[in-house]
């Protein structure tokens, strides 16, 4: 008799809003069984996998989870016995002058942005090892190569983001998993939302696309990277515009 073919399955975080939802969104059409996080949203989580499973016919299953916790990220990956895709997508940024910041606000910015992947990566691996094959795609900034004054603790993070991406990627490609960051824009997702209207119009001067990026454009690149040659690996994709601080 022929087998059944295992389904595909990707676990999205940050899935709640924004590029994150979209990710879900794109990856429900690409026939994926998923795991969602969120911290706090649960309703809108909850309404998105209902939606996903009516629409796409795939199995979805939304978890509260904290991702800079690393004993939720375990208790998450406990319901998880199988992984083809992790998407790294939870994020916090922090809008302030670095010397007023509280070293609360800054560890708590490095587990969810950083510390996160780890948590994550370390506990995906093992399943993505027993297929000798899978995708780890995180989610990153041009803020992480550039900086950007005021959000020096958000930059540092995503900077963090690039160089663990580059060297997990060297570390997995001997066993067919390809790791990759897309290092995203000025993007029109709620965390964008504390600049006033005009300081949107003055970065948006800055882009040669004259325009914000949406969400669904970061999501097109995930799927563009599920299509992707194997041998693409340890890349930072830019997706901005043409900006490239």
């Amino acid at each position: 008799m022929q087998q059944t073919p295992t389904p595909k399955t990707a676990l999205v975080t940050g899935a709640s809003r924004g590029i994150g939802r979209a990710i879900a969104e794109a990856l429900a059409a690409e026939g994926y069984r998923l795991y969602l996080t969120c911290k706090t949203s649960e309703k809108e989580l909850t309404q998105l996998s209902h939606r996903l499973s009516e629409n796409f016919h795939v199995e979805c299953t939304p978890i509260l989870a904290d991702m800079g916790d690393a004993k939720a990220v375990e208790q998450l990956f406990s319901q998880i016995d199988d992984l083809t895709l992790l998407v790294n997508n939870a994020g916090i940024s922090h809008i302030g002058l670095l010397h007023q910041m509280s070293v609360q606000e800054w560890q708590r910015l490095m587990n969810v942005n950083l510390n996160a992947l780890f948590y994550t990566c370390r506990l995906a691996v093992p399943l993505m090892l027993q297929r000798h094959a899978g995708k780890i795609i995180n989610i990153s900034s041009v803020w992480g190569s550039c900086g950007a004054s005021m959000e020096v603790a958000y930059s540092a993070s995503k900077g963090g983001v690039n160089a663990f991406t580059k060297a997990l990627a060297k570390e997995l490609a001997p066993s067919n998993i390809q790791v990759n960051a897309i290092a995203c824009g000025l993007i029109d997702t709620d965390m964008n939302r504390h600049f006033s209207e005009e300081e949107m119009e003055m970065l948006q001067s800055e882009i040669p696309a004259d325009r914000i990026g949406q969400p669904s454009e970061v999501a097109e690149m995930v799927r563009s990277l599920l299509h992707a040659p194997s041998y693409l690996t340890g890349q930072v994709i830019g997706l901005d515009g043409g900006w490239q601080m």
